[in-house]
Parts: C-alpha cells; structure tokens; sequence
C-alpha cells in the first residue's frame, strides 16, 4: 500500500514510524509498543490472531490493542495514493473507547432435537448428530427410501398444527390421526404387504386417500395392535431445544427464523447441509447474545386510550419479534426473538426503541472523529458507507481484493467504509447527524441479506431525509440506498458517486449525539438550519418544508367548525405536542414535538384533525400556538365558567329529545358540576311526602 506517515502523523498530531512486516521481522517494534502502556492500534486485520499471540509472548504487555483494517477499505484502490485522510480517520476511530457494555439474553439447550422431513432423510440427519443430541423425528412421508428397518428414534407422525418459540424453548403442537400408532409399530411390514391398494409406505402410515377399507393391515397387525381404524385423533405437545426443518416449505416461514431453527430444504444434499448438523452439535449448554434494545414506554406513540397510533415497529420487524399488548396500551419486544437487525428502531419516530449494540452517542462519536479527522487531513466530499458486519464486511474486502488483482477501481479515496451489526440499525438522527459533521453523503449498502421490508423502510426513511435538505436549499443527493451482491456491482455503484457533488454546511457540527433520538433530531437539525442555503434570504415567511407521509415530523390542521374543544386529542397526544390551557379553552400546539403518530386524528370524535407533514424550519416550531379556542360557557346558577359554549350547546341539541333529559334535567346540564349537586338536594327536600 502505498502509506505517507507523514501526512497520517499531521492529521493524527503524533509521529507514526512505517512498518512494512511489522508481522514478521518487525515484531519487536510491536511487542516493544504493547510495553508502553498506552493503547495500539494495529492496521492490520489479516493477521490479528498471529499479533494476539505475539501479544500473550510478550512479558509485561499491558497495552489496550484495537484493530482497523486500512488495506481493503482504501490502501487496495486505484486511489490509494489519495486515500491518506480517509486512512488517518479510520485509524483515529479505531482507537475510540470500547462501547459500553449491554444487558444479555440467555438461553439454554439440553440438545433435544426435532427433525422434521421425509422419515429416510430425516434418520440419516440423525445417524449423524444422534451421539450428541437427543433426536425426534417427525415424519413427513416416507421419502424415496423409507424408514429403515431398525427403529433407533423415536418418530412422530401426524399433521403439524405449530410449531414456536426459540433455542432451549420450541413447543411442537400436532395432531395425531392416523390409524397407526407409531409408538406400537415393529415395523415388521406385514402391514405393506397386506394392503391391496399399496395405501401404506415405508413412514409407516395410512395414506387414507387411497385405503378403501379392506381392513386387511389390521388384520395383520393383530399381534401388535397398532392399526387400529376407530382410533380418535389425538392433539399432542412437545418441548425441544433445536429444530432442524428438511421440509421444502419451512414450518417458520419468516425472514429472520428464531435462533435454534435450522431450514435446509435440500436435506444433507444441499451445500449447507453438513455445516448445519456440525453447528447443531455444539449448540448443548447455556448461550449469551446481547439485548439489542431500550424500551421507553412514556415515549411510545403505538396506542393510547385503547386507540392505536403507531404500528412502524410492528409492521417492520421480519423476526416477529414485536407485538401489540393492547390491555397495557404499549408494544412488546420479545428479546429472545430479536436478532439485532435495529430496524424498528429505524422507522420508530419518538425514540421510544433505541439501539444498543452499540448506543447512539458511540455512533455518534465514531462518524463525528471520522468525519473530523478526514477534514483535518485535507480530504474533501466525504462519504460514508454503512454496512453490516457480515455480508457487507465481506463485500468490501472481495472488492478491494479484486482492486489489488487490478479486475475493480475498489473502494474511492472519499468513502469512508463503516461497519455496523446490521444496516438497518441507523436511521435519520444518526444520518442528519452525519452530514451536520460534514458528510457529503450517507450511503447505505445493501447486500441482499435483508429483508426487503427493511430496504422499503431505510429508502422511505431516505426520503424523508432528503427532503428535509432539499427543503433547506442544499443541493444534490445526499443518502442513497446501494444494492449490490457482488464486488463488480459494487464497484459499478461506488464508480458513480463521482459524477455528483452534494452542498454540506459551511460550518461542521460539533455537538454530541445523545442517548435520545429527538434531542439528537433538533441538534442536527438546528445546525441545518442555521447553515441553510435557503434561509440566508432577507426574513419573510417561514419556512414550511414539505415532507412525505410518514415523516417524523409536522403539524396539525383543526377545522374550527367541527372542533367542539373536547381535548380528547390532548389526552391522546403521547409526545405532548398537543396541550390545553389551564385559564382558558384552548387547544394549543407545539410543532417540534409532534411525531405525527395520528393518534390525534384517529381519536377525535368529531373528525375534526388532520395531519400534515413538515418542517417548519423557524423559531415558531418551538413555540406554543393556538389552534383552536372558544367562549366559555357560563353556569346559569352561580356564573362560573365551565367547558365551552359550543360544546354545551351540541351536548343539549343531542339530548333534548331523550327521556331522561326533560325539564329540570336538561336545565341542570347547564350548570356546573357543584351547581348541579346543590340543585338535586334542594328538589330532594322541597319534595312532599304524602302518608297513606
């Protein structure tokens, strides 16, 4: 590669020694720089296993060692020469602190397995794992061979009703309706070879579609008893730890399956087959991963007095890992489902689910330092490329072996690669956030292991995002959403980004992203705002920015002729962008708050509320307006005002005509709550009782 440490110690502020084998004959500058004490950052991935055991050969080492891989990010590139800020940047974020730690999910496996296929594939499986794990088999047909002669399993066999749950905890529910009980089967075939219409296979069971009734199997069964033709269906249930599904159609038919469920549709034959029997074997014992999520229910806009709002998370999951818990009006994130993919806290629009593998403000830190230190050493256009740590991690280290083979340009000098757990855990904050640093782009790669909810979601999240800039007056495209699954596309995609030039802030941003996504939301913002293009004009009207449906962001329009001042949206409101006035009927109104749940719109019973999405890019957003107010109605006894005029004048128009409401009822209406306590005791005493 060919580095300058000259240039990477000026943006870096220390002197940086080159070292072209520091794996090899140059080990002991390493082993002398672990001695020091102070954190080592090591550009080299290749070979981070040999560099760990020279570290534990070491005597004395107690240096904290990172490592950043500088080679197929950039050093392997028709641009390496250029490449030196994107390089400094990438070895100043490597030397961030660790993130904090997070909370755990546990689970347990006891190894018992379920395999579910035809009987022949299913006992093959089992002949190879059966030595470590405790097997069932539940059969679906007799495959091309059948059941073997020898019954070393126990099989089950019936139609399957359910199948879920998760590692240490899968509950089977089947039913059982066959005229052969498999528990009592000897498999001695008598009963093959007695059917006329060749009705049984080798799964030993009846195919009820072609017995005709001749009874002749259970006849032959007679010593055994296990046909038996009046039988009654039995629902049964088991608990298992692993399921392996050799079925063509999976019985989890999700994007992302539960962990502990295995699907090859190709039995062993297919390429992963083998590699999924060798992963099964280990999986006996206690297992860790983390909680991906925080849950903030006080921020959460899915229901509100019994009305749902929100549904993003919900709708987005593919792991089905959340759901509607409608009695105490939240969402439920089911952690042992979760597999970490950050999408539902992508769409969620109040931060009520935040990422936590890592946390925001880590996030946050590491593409300010990047962005910063890649301005510092003089690079300019910077872009940053998101991508997960698995499928897109792969995809830019085949492109930048292909751009050392000279077959791709590879990664440009101006994009800047970042690995995430997943790429859909990043969403506007963090985006918005990034070009206040002083990105010129956020792209984000997607590589096909995703579920194609999650790329509708990040492309809408997009569009809200560029909107917002568009509105703002800064020219160009500055997120994109890049679908490739081989180096050579890639390549073709990042080749393009040179064609274009994005306007950014004048000025970079420096504010800390925090642990709240809103907060994170106007700091960004602000900063947009005050570097905007289209509000440098002399001040007029303020700028309202039109956004899609589905933003984050808006306000609300009331028809004053239907709106009767109930304040059931007020109640409604989970973010309290919505308020009353303690000294006066009013509905009142607070721009930046507003998450534009529809919860407002849904709740009012007048239908009187409509959304409508936008930025409002002025200092009123902030601030508390009136949408709505109205004449108080006074008590015709003691004067006191109570509701409004409106209101009370609709409530006796609807029950003048009522049984219940005629004469001093109706009149009692008009009065205040106390009045109307002191109005019903008074005509309780002036009544006369006659004696008989």
């Amino acid at each position: 590669m060919p580095l300058e440490p000259k240039t990477l110690g000026t943006a870096l502020a220390e002197t940086l020694p080159l070292h072209s084998a520091l794996c090899r004959r140059e080990a002991a500058s390493f082993q002398r720089a672990i001695q020091s004490g102070d954190e080592v950052v090591v550009a080299c991935t290749q070979e981070k296993r040999l560099f760990g055991e020279l570290a534990e050969q070491t005597p004395a080492a107690t240096s904290p060692i990172h490592f950043v891989n500088i080679r197929e990010t950039g050093g392997w590139s028709r641009d390496a020469r250029s490449a030196m800020p994107k390089i400094a940047a990438l070895l100043a974020a490597a030397r961030l602190p660790e993130p904090d730690p997070v909370a755990t999910v546990s689970y347990a496996s006891q190894g018992r397995l379920l395999i579910i296929g035809a009987l022949d594939e299913a006992e093959r499986a089992a002949a190879l794992v059966g030595d470590s794990l405790e097997v069932a088999i539940l059969s679906q047909g007799p495959g091309a061979l059948g059941g073997a002669q020898e019954r070393r399993w126990p099989v089950l066999a019936g139609r399957l009703e359910s199948l879920a749950g998760w590692l240490g905890a899968f509950e089977l529910r089947w039913t059982r309706d066959n005229p052969i009980d498999l528990d009592l089967c000897t498999r001695c075939n008598a009963c093959v070879a007695a059917c006329p219409e060749q009705a049984i296979g080798l799964d030993y069971q009846i195919d009820l579609g072609k017995c005709s009734g001749h009874r002749d199997c259970e006849r032959a069964c007679s010593v055994a008893g296990a046909i038996r033709f009046d039988r009654t269906p039995e629902r049964l249930e088991g608990a298992f730890d692993l399921v392996l599904d050799l079925g063509a159609a999976p019985a989890i038919d999700w994007h992302a399956p539960p962990q502990g469920y295995f699907h090859v549709p190709g039995g062993l034959a297919h390429a992963s087959g083998l590699q999924t029997l060798l992963r099964l074997r280990d999986m006996v014992g206690e297992f860790e991963k983390p909680k991906f999520f925080d849950y903030k229910q006080k921020l959460c806009a899915h229901s509100r007095n019994e009305v749902v709002g929100c549904n993003a998370c919900i709708e987005v999951c593919s792991a089905h890992a959340v759901s509607s818990d409608k009695e105490r009006q939240r969402i439920v994130v089911n952690p042992n489902l979760c597999v970490g993919c950050g999408a539902c806290t992508t769409v969620c629009p109040t931060g009520a689910l935040g990422y936590t593998y890592p946390r925001a403000p880590h996030q946050g830190l590491k593409l300010r330092t990047l962005l910063s230190t890649y301005a510092a050493a003089g690079g300019r256009d910077a872009a940053l490329l998101l991508h997960s740590q698995e499928g897109g991690q792969a995809l830019v280290e085949q492109l930048g072996r292909q751009a050392q083979l000279g077959r791709a340009h590879g990664v440009p000098a101006h994009v800047i690669p970042v690995g995430l757990f997943h790429a859909a855990s990043t969403g506007i904050d963090l985006w918005l956030s990034a070009v206040a640093f002083g990105a010129s782009q956020v792209l984000v790669l997607a590589t096909g292991e995703e579920a194609p909810g999650y790329r509708a979601a990040l492309a809408t999240q997009m569009e809200i995002a560029q909107a917002l800039l568009r509105g703002l007056g800064y020219a160009g495209t500055h997120f994109r959403l890049i679908e490739a699954s081989s180096p050579a596309a890639l390549d073709a995609a990042l080749a393009g980004l040179r064609e274009t030039r994005q306007q950014v802030p004048g000025q970079p941003a420096r504010f800390a992203v925090g642990a709240e996504k809103r907060s994170t939301l106007e700091l960004a913002l602000d900063h947009l705002m005050d570097e905007a293009p289209a509000l440098r004009a002399p001040a007029g009207e303020p700028l309202a920015i039109p956004l899609p449906t589905g933003a984050p962001f808006g306000a609300i329009a009331v028809n004053k002729d239907s709106c009767t001042l109930c304040l059931a949206c007020v109640s409604a409101c989970p973010a309290g962008a919505l308020q009353d006035n303690a000294n006066a009927p009013q509905l009142r109104f607070i721009e930046k708050n507003c998450v534009q749940c529809g919860l407002c719109e849904t709740t009012c019973p007048e239908n009187a509320i409509s959304l409508v999405p936008r930025l409002l890019a002025a200092p009123e957003r902030k601030q508390p307006v009136v949408l709505n107010e109205a004449k108080p109605w006074a008590c015709i006894r003691c004067s006191k005002p109570f509701g409004t005029q409106k209101a009370i004048e609709a409530m006796l128009g609807k029950l003048a005509g009522h049984a219940m409401f005629q004469g001093e009822a109706l009149e009692r209406l008009k009065m205040c709550s106390d009045c109307r306590v002191i109005d019903l005791y008074s005509a309780s005493n002036e009544m006369k009782i006659t004696p008989l």
